[in-house]
């Protein structure tokens, strides 16, 4: 009732809002687990374990000489951290604070600080847990060389940012389908198992298997990827300005349904859930 008005600039505005923005980080990365060490090293852990039993499959199928030329490893774990970036980016906006979330009634608290801070920490975990697991790698046991390292980092970017959009249009939905949304959200996850390609190259596949993929916009990062980490590989059946724009219609649509169900939303939606 009794409340003095005080007249804020845009500049303090903008650094409040990105002081909220980071302490809201810090709470997205301590609900994962209590300390961010070990959390990163779960995820790393995690990380591992794909690695190496994709290494394992391809010397049981014997398909290994199907890869490209270059360090076997690194092929493999240029496919494995692509996705699992795609994915983790996917799990953490979807299961971000919504608008009928009992922290959305703390101003300055909103849904898009709530997507941001649960992006962003995805985004942290998963790139220094790139970057440790590369470094102890090329330190004891053979040193790595990427061609185009700036370019590779920008994948690496483009497909954390497109499971952001897709993690995005879930969460749109999730007010109003959540049980449809689950089993969406896990059949996305369990198909790019496959459907991303990072158990084979684009150029290695006729034009009929071709079209089974050439639609997933991860498939064309993984892709590229390869291109720009590896030499000897040129990619010509894939493109990352097709996952670009892909990625922004769906953020624009994404974030348009955001809007929509965040003025719609009733708290007692999510009662007894």
């Amino acid at each position: 009732m009794f409340q003095a008005n005080t007249k804020t600039s845009k500049a303090r505005g903008a650094f409040g809002l990105l002081e909220v923005i980071y302490f809201s980080i810090v709470r997205s990365l301590r609900q994962s687990h209590r300390h961010a060490v070990v959390g990163m090293l779960m995820n790393m852990v995690q990380a591992l374990t794909l690695v190496f039993a994709f290494f394992i499959m391809f010397e049981l199928l014997g398909i290994r000489g199907a890869a490209l030329r270059g360090d076997f490893l690194l092929y493999i774990m240029s496919g494995i951290f692509v996705y699992i970036t795609h994915i983790k980016a996917v799990g953490a906006v979807l299961n971000s604070e919504g608008p009928a979330s009992p922290m959305m009634q703390h101003a300055p608290m909103n849904t898009i600080i709530a997507i941001s801070a649960s992006a962003v920490s995805s985004l942290y975990i998963q790139f220094f847990s790139l970057l440790i697991i590369l470094l102890i790698y090329h330190i004891a046991i053979t040193p790595i060389s990427i061609d185009m390292p700036i370019a590779a980092m920008g994948m690496f970017l483009l497909a954390w940012f497109s499971g952001v959009a897709v993690g995005i249009v879930f969460l749109a939905m999730k007010p109003w389908a959540p049980g449809f949304v689950s089993i969406c959200s896990a059949i996305y996850i369990r198909a790019n198992m496959i459907a991303s390609g990072k158990m084979f190259v684009a150029n290695t596949l006729p034009a009929s298997k071709l079209s089974l993929f050439d639609w997933n916009p991860l498939f064309h990062i993984i892709d590229q990827m390869r291109g720009f980490v590896f030499l000897h590989y040129n990619p010509h059946f894939s493109s990352w300005a097709y996952t670009l724009k892909i990625t922004l219609i769906l953020l624009l649509v994404g974030m348009m349904g955001e809007f929509y169900t965040k003025r719609h939303v009733s708290p007692s939606w999510s009662a007894g859930r």
